[in-house]
């Protein structure tokens, strides 16, 4: 049973490259199935459940959208203010996220698009651990592109998104998401074509296994 963790920048076409390498694999694409099963665990809704996620339109990714930063405020490692007063992601979600990927991955291996998951699983037999990455501008060219959106609301997306997953895997993990030391393949899916990508993944996870 293969396992490929996949850690993608906003516009660096993840959610396309993760459901195609699983494809090709065999294996499930475990994304937005995680928080259905954590919400079920933790007796929360899955609306509940997605405002907590790393990857929700309206978690994290919101919390920070607007932050002003303060020398003397950290959060995870990143100096920031937090307006208002929400309370920190709790504890328990993302033990119960670690607990679904670590138990999916050995009992039916998979593709795990975001979620810290190359930290998750970063001892677990023959899995393969990749990031996709590349300038902010040609991520924010690909967004609006793919998207339809305008250039101005591409780059708000990728800044906001930027900053929202940098400072869940810092304040999770006290990790730097972007460390090239976490992955085995760091590839620039906005230079790379998409299949080429896919197929480089594909090689590399089957020559591991």
């Amino acid at each position: 049973m293969r396992v490929v963790t996949i850690s993608a920048t906003y516009g660096t076409a993840g959610s396309v490259i993760g459901p195609a390498v699983a494809g090709r694999l065999g294996v499930p694409f475990v994304d937005r199935a995680i928080p259905g099963e954590v919400a079920e665990v933790l007796g929360c809704t899955l609306e509940e459940a997605l405002a907590r996620d790393d990857r929700a339109e309206h978690g994290l990714s919101m919390l920070l959208s607007g932050v002003m930063r303060l020398p003397a405020v950290t959060f995870g490692g990143l100096d920031v203010y937090l307006p208002g007063a929400t309370p920190p992601l709790p504890e328990d979600f993302v033990t119960h996220t670690e607990r679904v990927i670590r138990r999916t991955a050995r009992e039916r291996g998979g593709v795990f698009l975001g979620r810290a998951a190359a930290i998750v699983l970063a001892d677990h037999p023959g899995a393969l651990h990749v990031r996709l990455d590349a300038p902010v501008t040609r991520r924010v060219i690909q967004t609006a592109t793919l998207t339809g959106v305008s250039e101005e609301e591409a780059r708000r997306l990728v800044r906001d998104a930027d900053r929202a997953r940098t400072a869940y895997v810092r304040h999770f993990y006290r990790a730097d998401p972007a460390s090239a030391t976490l992955y085995h393949l760091v590839l620039d899916s906005t230079t790379i074509p998409v299949d080429t990508c896919v197929e480089v993944i594909v090689t590399a996870s089957t020559a591991l296994s």
